[in-house]
């Protein structure tokens, strides 16, 4: 759960005009706090904490673009 000091945060970028992706930083910076002090429920690694810190800004309303994928996907038709 995010603290008061990250929708804080985040809410001061967004008056200012900053990017989506600066204002989700608030969150991403927090559970990359959590990784390296620990803790019951922590995240395992870097890009799970920055998965969980932009989960929770999209959860608070920041508008995080979602992330591009490779394309084409799935199977493959035979011809």
């Amino acid at each position: 759960m995010p603290t008061k000091t990250a929708r804080k945060g985040a809410r001061k970028d967004k008056r200012a005009g900053k990017k989506a992706s600066t204002q989700a930083g608030n969150y991403v910076k927090q559970e990359m706090g959590r990784l390296k002090r620990g803790g019951s429920k922590k995240p395992k690694n870097r890009k799970q904490a920055i998965a969980i810190g932009l989960s929770e800004a999209r959860r608070d309303g920041v508008k995080v673009p979602k992330k591009k994928g490779k394309g084409g996907g799935g199977r493959k038709k035979k011809t």
